[in-house]
């Protein structure tokens, strides 16, 4: 049965979800995972170069915590680790395509 929601634990809600995907990189590392993606460290690093080593650890372990990523380890050397998104992370991508068409619909002033 689906949550029924009020103004206040709509909001409420809403803030929760939105913490998640806080931060200036996370959406943009989800944009690169998008469709079955998996990258190493060092692919991040070339398709943003503008995120520093220390922001994109944080913001990969962040996001690895809270379920919408998933980190795999090799056991080698050198070390190799490569990220993709959960399925339920996975599942944003339509909810962010709808944002992009919304903003895209914005009037021109």
């Amino acid at each position: 049965m689906p949550k029924r929601y009020t103004p206040v634990s709509a909001a409420a809600d809403v803030e929760a979800a939105l913490r998640l995907l806080e931060g200036r990189w996370k959406l943009v590392i989800l944009f690169h995972l998008f469709g079955g993606k998996v990258m190493r460290f060092s692919d991040f690093e070339r398709a943003i170069p503008n995120i520093s080593q220390k922001m994109l650890g944080q913001q990969l372990k962040s996001m690895e915590a809270d379920g919408i990523v998933h980190r795999t380890a090799y056991p080698q050397v050198p070390p190799k680790v490569e990220y993709r998104l959960t399925d339920w992370g996975q599942s944003l991508c339509p909810a962010l395509d709808a944002i992009l068409k919304w903003a895209d619909r914005r009037p021109q002033s």
